[in-house]
């Protein structure tokens, strides 16, 4: 029996199921994993682990390795209460990275972690392929005219707040509803710029959120793909599990795992 159709948010299938990174084809007929580099002295897992070219390559080596399709290079901690840092120091620390990644590792695609405009579009001139940023366009209000005219993929997070002040306290009515909603603004702000298509929505676990809001979230999670676009699930070692597990960071593998 064929399946009834409403309206276009009632599918629950990709409008494409493939993306155009940098020339570089991103096949979704199945999950694909990101790889986190973060370039930074202050991220809460791996601050400052990886500064040198050469941990930097054993570490993409790693990740490629062990399945990764993308690998996301964040310059500027979101950790909550992160230290705020020019537009100048995020690129000194990302664009190097780009360049050491893309000439060792041709077949990789690249997504760059940032909610600056400027920092995006230099991005993907060196070479990213992606652009993810967690403020949904929030922070930087060029973000979207820029991502019209780089015309790439552009993964949309939800955030209430900053990285600054985003676990102040963060109160929902209903989670669920809120992020759908804050969804179909930005969807109709993105159409408007002509960007139907090559977005991937992330629901920004852990972004302004308790412990309570990112599980209702992940049990809503499926609900999501009635927009028609790839969901992003960004949980690896986060406090949803260490205050549930008991565990640090370090030792939250198996909880991201499952």
């Amino acid at each position: 029996m064929p399946l009834e159709i409403e309206s276009p948010q009632d599918t629950p299938f990709l409008k494409k199921n493939s993306i155009n990174c940098d020339g570089k084809r991103l096949n979704l007929d199945e999950p694909a994993i990101m790889g986190i580099l973060n370039v930074t002295p202050d991220s809460f897992f791996d601050g400052g682990q990886y500064l040198s070219e050469e941990s930097i390559i054993d570490r993409v080596n790693s990740m490629e390795y062990d399945g990764a399709a993308i690998i996301d290079i964040g310059g500027y901690s979101s950790r909550p209460k992160a230290i705020d840092i020019p537009e100048e120091e995020e690129l000194k620390r990302v664009l190097p990275v780009i360049k050491l990644i893309k000439s060792n590792f041709p077949g990789m695609i690249i997504s760059i972690d940032t909610f600056r405009s400027k920092v995006a579009e230099q991005c993907i001139e060196a070479g990213a392929g992606i652009v993810n940023d967690i403020s949904g366009g929030t922070i930087d209000n060029n973000m979207f005219p820029c991502i019209a005219a780089l015309k790439g993929p552009y993964i949309l997070m939800h955030i209430k707040g900053t990285p600054q002040n985003m676990q102040d306290n963060p109160v929902y009515t209903d989670v669920n509803a809120e992020v759908t909603e804050y969804f179909t603004k930005k969807i109709e702000q993105l159409d408007r710029l002509g960007i139907t298509d090559n977005i991937i929505l992330d629901p920004g676990f852990g972004f302004g959120k308790t412990v309570e809001h990112n599980f209702k979230l992940l049990h809503h999670f499926d609900a999501f793909k009635s927009f028609g676009f790839p969901l992003l699930a960004g949980f690896s070692r986060k406090s949803m599990i260490n205050k549930v597990l008991n565990t640090s960071p370090d030792e939250a593998l198996n909880g991201t795992t499952v």
